[in-house]
C-alpha cells in the first residue's frame, strides 16, 4: 500500500479540516494516508512520493503563510518536477489570488496540479466542500 501524503498549515482549523477530508478521501480509495501538520513533516520523505497534496488558507493579501508554509513550499519547488500535487484550501476574503499564483509556482516547477487548479473553500467548509475534498483524495489515490 503507498503511502499519500496530505501536508497544511492551518490557523484556524478550516485548513486542517480540508487535509484531513482529503486523507479521508484517500483511505476510502485503499491507499494509505498521512495527514500532517507542515511543521512535522520530513522533505526527505516527500520527496520519495510521486503524488501528495498541500494545503494553506489565503493570508494577509492573499498570499501562503510566510514564517512556515511559504518556506516549505519555496524547498518543495526544488524537488516538484514530475510530481503530482493537489493543492487546496481555505480564505475568508479576495477571490483565490493566493491558489492561483500557488498552482503557477507548482507549474513553473514542473508539477502536474491536480484538476490544473487548487481546491479552495470560503471559511469552514461546509458539507459539500469537504465532499470535495473526499472526491480530491480519491483523485490522488487514483494516480
Amino acid at each position: 500500500m503507498s503511502k499519500i501524503s496530505v501536508v497544511y498549515w492551518s490557523q484556524t482549523g478550516n485548513t486542517q479540516a480540508m487535509a484531513e477530508a482529503i486523507g479521508n478521501g484517500i483511505k476510502a480509495a485503499g491507499k494509505e494516508a498521512e495527514v500532517v501538520d507542515v511543521s512535522s513533516v520530513s522533505l526527505d520523505d516527500l520527496k520519495k512520493e510521486t503524488v501528495f497534496a498541500l494545503g494553506c488558507p489565503a493570508m494577509g493579501a492573499e498570499v501562503l503563510e510566510e514564517a512556515e508554509m511559504d518556506p516549505f513550499v519555496s524547498e518543495v519547488e526544488g524537488f516538484a518536477a514530475g510530481k503530482t500535487i493537489a493543492l487546496f484550501g481555505s480564505y475568508g476574503w479576495g477571490d483565490g489570488q493566493w491558489m492561483r499564483d500557488w498552482v503557477d509556482r507548482m507549474n513553473a516547477a514542473g508539477a502536474k496540479v491536480v484538476n490544473g487548479e487548487g481546491l479552495i473553500c470560503q471559511e469552514t467548509p461546509d458539507d459539500g466542500a469537504i465532499a470535495e475534498c473526499e472526491s480530491l483524495g480519491k483523485q490522488l489515490a487514483a494516480v
